[in-house]
């Protein structure tokens, strides 16, 4: 073949639309701008779980000293599989299955186990924000409805701090109660224990809590199923209709709806962090959350605790990176984007714990109870202890309605820049029937309904536990580490950590830190296999209201974790079946600036040499077509 006619061939490259589309089938898009890459990134990365998880966290691990573990498994985990699969999506310009079918047609099934993993969170997620949808409505009633014990869904055993206020002497541990039962005998305080268990009367709860359990979860008795709730159904419906509309027309929506779900968050976390700090007891809430206990850093749950704040947070081993990424240009600078994102979601992360704690301290020193009662994390943060807290302060509507709509605002984004992963890796498995007019329309419709309708049972009288399940064992620690390896292994040892790194240089313009390969071949794939055998000596026992699933829920778990890590053997078996002699040879679509350097090497020995010899002919094609986008740009 001459140059001449490479040039002409509809072939495709790494470029952006590099291929040239048939009849009726529309060309790959991009982001308009680089703002928009990074704010969709933003958006995934920075969610409900720097607000709720992120600083609980630090306050159970040894405060301040939690921040060792956690940046160790940041620079050495967390920022090397974040711009790995970044830097995939940009380079092969595909989803996050096709991504790694063009480096490593064997491993197409971690691509699939991602996206199995994205359609969990697509499920269950949303229901998050159904629930801030309808907090967020009742956030304009006044006083606050749980605030107060005077509701059709309070029972007897409600009980409002201002209770305590008004009698404060009989709500301490020895307090006399007897007047209630009539008592005057000596034993009295030997049975008091008793009387406590057994009276409904002494049994107090929250006016808070009892609006989340009685209210909005509405718990069957025994934790059946049972009917759905019609009003949780419209808050769904109106999470999903929104949702839809943000990424109906694919990255043409979503670009420019980021600017606002992106951002507007970090304004509202501002003014509750200064409102925060100006509070009494504030000091003693942010003592509680940054104080260190160094002797936590022997503990090795305080290392998991580290590592799975680190993998959740930066939405890795999901196929949503890789995704986003692959609508850059093809010399966009990623590692340096990559980089600044981590820098703003750790930042992100510390600066709400001051948020959240200070808070927390103010309710603490209001209602004079400890910060081990106050502090906690997850819903019991977001629905039950901050909204306590901020029914503390004058004009608790306002703020409220400022914090309910910051969680919608930060979970929002994360949702829909799932399901325009799954849509983005799905497009590009079917390129002829899903790039056509309407389609993507069409297929993000489908998706949305489809999810709806799997997430009812969650917004059932006993939906909480198949939440609470799917959160834990669905994007489990476990999945999420197994991922991390075979990525990191395969980039590294399979398709060559020297020839990725040619690829990222070639589209950055320079290599990257070296020790992101070295992190890739040995230290990355080292830390997540060790996290993961802890993980597996560890026995994990679900409890939700008291509640504890049974063999039916030890069932449901396993599926979880099992389903998406079954798809690795599965497509190796598939691809052997199909192919077995060109089951690790990347795409030959894809640029590689110089196919004759080694692919692996090590302390300058070659490990795997060159796998093709140079082609002179596509290099220029190569070159023509870059020259042509950089005409365009």
């Amino acid at each position: 073949m001459t140059a001449e006619t490479a040039s002409r061939a509809p072939a495709r490259d790494p470029g952006p639309d590099k291929e040239i589309p048939e009849e009726g089938v529309q060309p790959r898009g991009k982001w308009a701008n680089n703002m928009e890459f990074i704010l969709s990134m933003a958006g995934e990365i920075i969610g409900l779980g720097n607000v709720w998880r992120f600083p609980y966290l630090c306050y159970k691990n040894g405060g301040g000293v939690f921040f060792i573990p956690y940046f160790v498994f940041l620079f050495f985990c967390g920022i090397p599989v974040f711009f790995l699969e970044t830097a995939l999506g940009q380079y092969t310009s595909e989803g996050g299955v096709t991504a790694w079918r063009k480096i490593c047609p064997m491993f197409e099934g971690v691509g699939i186990a991602s996206q199995v993993i994205v359609v969990y969170l697509n499920i269950y997620y949303i229901v998050v924000l159904a629930w801030a949808i309808f907090y967020l409505v009742f956030s304009f009633y006044s006083p606050l409805p749980w605030s107060t014990c005077d509701n059709w869904w309070n029972t007897d055993s409600c009980q409002t701090h201002f209770s305590a206020f008004a009698n404060p002497h009989l709500f301490h541990p020895e307090s006399n109660w007897s007047f209630l039962n009539n008592i005057s005998s000596p034993d009295y305080y030997e049975n008091l224990t008793y009387i406590i268990e057994t009276d409904p009367l002494l049994m107090t709860k929250s006016p808070e809590e009892e609006f989340w359990t009685n209210r909005v979860l509405r718990m069957s008795n025994d934790m059946s199923l049972g009917k759905v709730h019609w009003d949780l159904t419209l808050c769904l419906v109106v999470a999903w209709v929104i949702c839809y509309f943000c990424i109906w027309k694919g990255i043409r929506s979503t670009g420019k709806v980021v600017y606002f779900t992106a951002t507007f968050p970090y304004l509202m976390l501002f003014i509750l962090f200064i409102r925060g700090v100006t509070l009494p007891g504030a000091a003693e809430g942010l003592k509680y959350y940054l104080l260190p206990d160094l002797s936590k850093l022997a503990e090795p749950d305080v290392w998991r605790d580290a590592g799975t704040q680190v993998f959740f947070s930066y939405a890795v081993c999901q196929g949503v990176l890789t995704a986003l990424g692959s609508y850059n240009k093809y010399n966009n600078n990623c590692y340096r984007d990559c980089l600044a994102l981590c820098c703003l979601n750790s930042v992100t992360s510390i600066f709400a714990g001051f948020a959240v704690f200070s808070v927390l301290g103010f309710m603490s020193h209001e209602l004079g109870i400890p910060m081990t009662e106050v502090a906690t994390a997850g819903p019991g943060l977001a629905f039950i202890a901050y909204p306590k807290a901020l029914s503390l302060l004058p004009g608790s509507s306002f703020w409220a309605v400022l914090f309910f709509l910051m969680l919608l605002l930060l979970g929002l984004d994360s949702q829909f820049v799932c399901v325009e992963s799954l849509a983005t890796a799905l497009t590009d498995l079917f390129p002829r029937h899903l790039r056509r007019p309407s389609a993507r329309e069409l297929l993000t419709l489908v998706i949305a309904a489809v999810c709806f309708l799997l997430g009812l049972p969650l917004v059932t009288e006993g939906g909480i536990v198949l939440f609470q399940l799917i959160d834990t064992y669905g994007p489990s620690g476990t999945s999420l580490l197994i991922i991390a390896c075979f990525e990191t292994i395969v980039i590294a040892w399979v398709y060559g950590a020297d020839r990725f790194y040619d690829n990222i240089e070639d589209m950055i313009g320079y290599p990257p830190f070296p020790i992101l390969k070295y992190c890739w071949m040995f230290v990355t794939p080292l830390i997540c296999g060790l996290t993961l055998l802890y993980n597996l000596t560890q026995t994990h026992s679900l409890e939700v209201y008291g509640y504890v699933p049974g063999t039916w829920g030890t069932t449901v778990g396993s599926l979880l974790v099992l389903t998406p890590l079954m798809c690795i053997p599965a497509f190796i078996f598939i691809t052997l079946c199909k192919n077995p002699t060109n089951m690790i040879a990347p795409s030959s679509d894809l640029r590689q600036a110089r196919p004759d350097k080694p692919v692996l090497t090590m302390c300058k020995h070659v490990i795997f040499k060159a796998q093709r010899q140079p082609n002179r002919s596509v290099d220029k094609r190569n070159d023509k077509m870059m020259m042509e986008e950089h005409n365009r740009v």
